[in-house]
């Protein structure tokens, strides 16, 4: 047993090339969301001013708490999901923590895992590695309960957001850089995600 756990390969250690191997991915279809931009709340404009007291742009720590406090706003109406930080996933051959997993909202965490959130300090590529590995991660976990559903990801610096798709097909999306000087639409398109995870459920 202890043999199987030396062989498996973190999410962290995925370089691009070696991501889109796994996957069996030559390339990535291009992904156009149409989301209603959310204003967001008082209690929201509040914490981020709040925030503003800790350094947000230095380390991959600081910017968490910036993807927090986003996630948690733009996770309202989403009553059937919960946000996992740290959660342990793996497969037979991958393994690793992941930043942020959505699943179902209960006591305990379990498939299906619904979404998958990378927080990079501002590595781009190295974010969209893990993110596709670990998606891949969550559809295996997925298929075991035979669910066949899509898994989203978002890699996100704090301050530019990218969402993507991979379907049972095996059909993997991207969409465009979204930066929260346009904060309405991050927040409109981050809820909508997590709004398709909820849907998933069903």
């Amino acid at each position: 047993m202890i043999e199987d756990k030396k062989k498996k390969k973190n999410f962290a250690s995925f370089n691009k090339k070696q991501a889109f191997k796994q996957l069996n991915l030559t390339d990535l279809m291009p992904w156009k969301i149409e989301a209603q931009p959310i204003q967001a709340s008082d209690f929201f404009q509040k914490r981020l001013e709040r925030l503003q007291r800790f350094d947000l742009e230095g380390y991959e720590e600081s910017k968490k708490l910036l993807i927090d406090a986003i996630c948690e706003e733009a996770l309202e109406g989403c009553e059937k999901l919960k946000i996992w930080k740290g959660a342990a996933l793996e497969t037979d051959v991958t393994s690793g923590n992941v930043d942020y997993l959505i699943a179902e909202r209960k006591r305990y965490l379990e498939a299906p895992f619904l979404c998958i959130v990378e927080a990079k300090k501002d590595d781009f590529e190295q974010g969209l590695a893990q993110c596709l590995v670990e998606m891949q991660a969550c559809q295996i976990q997925n298929r075991k309960i035979g669910k066949e559903i899509d898994v989203f990801g978002i890699v996100t610096n704090g301050d530019g957001w990218r969402f993507y798709k991979l379907t049972p097909e095996n059909t993997a999306y991207e969409t465009l850089l979204y930066g929260i000087a346009h904060l309405d639409e991050v927040l409109g398109l981050v809820h909508y995600v997590f709004q398709l995870c909820q849907q998933n459920l069903d």
